[in-house]
C-alpha cells in the first residue's frame, strides 16, 4: 500500500535554476533558445537504455574512420560523471555529480540552461511530452523526483518518494503512458556496518507518479515485510530485519504484458529476503508483484564486512554482493519468443521467461569463478536481437547468443600502460549496427566488431581537454554512464571514481563525422 505521508508535494523548496549559479557556463550561453520540437527515433537517445526495453541498441551505421571530436564540455566542481546524456530535439540533457542538470546544444555544446537540484544527480534523464510542451524528468541522491521544462529549465514539480535517510535514486526514471516509474536505492549498506547504527531498515522500492503533476499512484517495496526489531548488539543498539533489495537500475517496461521489470540488490540484514538479488515483475497499473525469481540466495552484505573485517553488525556468513546493478533487457527473438536477459555481478548472464513467472531459460557464466565477491558485470550490457554483450570488471567483453545462451566470443582487454592499475570494463555497453562500444576503467573508449569482437577503433579520454565552456576538464575512468548514439553523434561522459578508486574526471565528449 502507498504510505501517503512519504510524499510531500512541494513547489516552494525548488533550488534556483539561474545561470548565475554556475558562472563558468556564462562564457558559452547559447545566443538563442529555439522551440523544442519532436525528435526522430534515429536522432535521439532518451533515458538510460534508449528505449523502454533497455536494449541500449541503435540501428545506426557509425563511420568510425570519419569520427572526430567535435566539442568537449566541462562540469565545474565535479570529480565524477555518473549521469548518462539524453539526446532529444537537437539538445543534450546531462546530469553531473555537482548537482546540476544541463541543457546543451548538440551541435556546438553551448548552454541553453542549467538546473541545480537539492542533491547530486547521478541518473540519466528522460524527456517526454508535458501537456503542450516537453519536460525533463530525473531523480537525485536524496530521493527527490523532478519535472523541469525542457525548453527553459524552469521547474514544474518536485516530489520526494522515500523518507529513509539513506535513500537515493540512481537509476533513470522511466516514462510510459503518462506515468513515471521511479527506482529507489540506498546507501545503507555503507552505513550498516557501524555498531552504533541501527542496522538495517531500508527496503528498495519502485514508485509510480503521475507525470503531469508528480502525485503518487502506487509504491511497492521489494521486500513486502516491514523491518522488525531483532537482537540488540553489545552497544545496546537495536538491530532490524529484513532489509535491502535496493533498485539501482532503470525499470524495463513490457507494454504487451502491462508489466515492469527490475533487478534488485542484496540484503542488508539476515535472513536475506527472497526478493533480494532477484528479477522482479510488477503490474504497471497497480504495482502488485506478479512474480519474483531469486538468482542468488542468502546474499547478506555490508561494505564494512569486506576483506575479513567482521564488525558486530555483519552477518554470520557474509554474502558475495551479487546484486543486479543493471536492468534486465526485454527482447523478442526471431522465433517470436520474448525473454528477459540480465547480467549479474557474479559474472553470470541469466535469461528469464516473462510468460512463465520468470522461469530460468538459460544461464551463462562469463568468468571462471562466479562464487567470489561481485563486480564482474556491474552497469550492464546491450543487445542487438541476435546477441547480448557484456563488459567484465576483471577485463574484457563477451557476446552471448540470445536464443540459447551460448558464448559466441570473448575479447580480453588489457588496460593501456599509462593506466595499468585500472583494468576492467565496468561501464554499460552500447551497441550499434555491427559495433559494440565500451568505456574502460583505463579511460579508453573502444569500438569492437559485434561479429567477432576484434577492436576496430579506440580513443583515450584520460587527458586534459579544451572545453567550449571554458571549464578546466579532463577525462578518467568510465563507469556508471555509458556511450550514447544519436544520429551521427557519439557522446561519451568520462570520469568516474566508483568503489574501485577510479580515475576522476569531469568532461562530456561529443564525437561526430567530418
Amino acid at each position: 500500500m502507498i504510505r501517503h505521508a512519504l510524499f510531500v508535494f512541494a513547489f516552494l523548496v525548488f533550488p534556483s535554476y539561474s545561470m548565475a549559479q554556475d558562472a563558468a557556463q556564462m562564457q558559452n550561453r547559447c545566443k538563442a533558445n529555439p522551440a523544442l520540437t519532436a525528435a526522430s527515433e534515429a536522432s535521439s537517445w532518451n533515458g538510460w537504455g534508449a528505449d523502454t526495453t533497455n536494449s541500449r541498441y541503435k540501428d545506426a551505421s557509425i563511420q568510425l574512420g570519419q569520427l572526430k571530436l567535435k566539442w568537449a564540455f566541462g562540469f565545474a566542481g565535479a570529480k565524477a560523471i555518473s549521469g548518462q546524456p539524453t539526446v532529444f530535439g537537437g539538445r543534450v540533457f546531462v546530469s553531473s555529480d555537482n548537482g546540476y542538470v544541463y541543457s546543451l546544444d548538440a551541435a556546438t555544446g553551448c548552454v541553453y540552461w542549467s538546473f541545480h537540484a537539492l542533491a547530486s544527480v547521478r541518473s540519466s534523464v528522460t524527456v517526454e511530452r508535458y501537456v503542450n510542451r516537453y519536460a525533463v524528468y530525473f531523480g537525485d541522491a536524496k530521493a527527490n523526483v523532478y519535472a523541469v521544462e525542457a525548453a527553459s529549465g524552469q521547474p514544474l514539480w518536485q516530489t520526494p518518494v522515500e523518507d529513509h535517510a539513506t535513500a537515493r535514486i540512481t537509476g533513470g526514471v522511466k516514462y510510459f503512458d503518462g506515468f513515471l516509474y521511479v527506482p529507489v536505492a540506498s546507501g545503507e549498506e555503507g552505513a550498516g556496518g557501524n555498531s552504533n547504527y541501527a542496522c538495517c531498515t531500508f527496503r528498495g522500492s519502485v514508485v509510480a507518479l503521475d507525470a503531469a503533476n508528480g502525485l503518487p499512484i502506487w509504491k511497492t517495496y521489494m521486500i513486502p515485510e516491514e523491518p522488525k526489531p531483532v537482537k540488540k548488539n553489545s552497544n545496546g543498539v537495536q538491530r532490524f530485519a529484513p532489509a535491502g533489495a535496493g533498485v539501482w537500475n532503470s525499470p524495463t517496461i513490457d507494454a504487451k504484458r502491462r508489466a515492469l521489470y527490475v533487478g534488485t540488490g542484496d540484503a542488508y540484514a539476515e535472513p536475506a529476503a527472497k526478493t533480494t538479488d532477484a528479477i522482479v515483475a510488477l503490474d504497471l497499473d497497480s504495482g502488485k508483484i506478479l512474480w519474483s525469481v531469486q538468482d542468488t540466495e542468502n546474499d547478506v552484505w555490508l561494505s564494512a564486512c569486506m576483506g575479513g573485517n567482521h564488525p558486530e553488525n555483519c552477518p554470520a556468513d557474509v554474502g558475495p554482493d551479487h546484486d543486479f546493478g543493471s536492468p534486465p533487457i526485454l527482447i523478442t527473438l526471431s522465433s517470436g519468443r520474448t525473454i528477459l536477459v540480465a547480467g549479474q555481478k557474479s559474472g553470470i548472464v541469466w535469461a528469464h521467461d516473462p510468460d512463465n513467472k520468470g522461469a530460468v531459460l538459460w544461464k551463462t557464466a562469463l568468468v571462471s569463478n562466479t562464487k567470489e565477491f561481485g563486480g564482474k558485470i556491474v552497469w550492464g550490457g546491450a543487445a542487438d536481437g541476435e546477441n547480448a554483450y557484456f563488459g567484465l570488471g576483471p577485463g574484457g567483453i563477451a557476446a552471448v547468443r540470445l536464443s540459447d545462451g551460448e558464448k559466441k566470443w570473448f575479447t580480453p582487454l588489457a588496460p593501456v600502460s599509462a593506466a595499468s592499475t585500472h583494468p576492467g570494463q565496468d561501464g554499460p555497453l552500447t551497441a550499434a549496427r555491427n559495433l559494440v562500444f565500451s568505456g574502460g576503467w583505463d579511460g579508453v573508449l573502444r569500438a569492437l566488431s559485434s561479429s567477432d569482437g576484434h577492436v576496430v577503433w579506440e580513443y583515450n579520454t584520460a587527458r586534459d581537454f579544451e572545453t567550449v565552456n571554458g571549464v578546466a576538464a579532463k577525462g578518467g575512468s568510465m563507469g556508471a554512464a555509458g556511450p550514447v548514439i544519436a544520429g551521427n553523434m557519439l557522446l561519451v561522459p568520462s570520469g568516474y571514481v566508483g568503489v574501485r578508486n577510479g580515475m576522476p574526471g569531469n568532461v562530456l565528449l561529443a564525437f561526430g563525422v567530418e
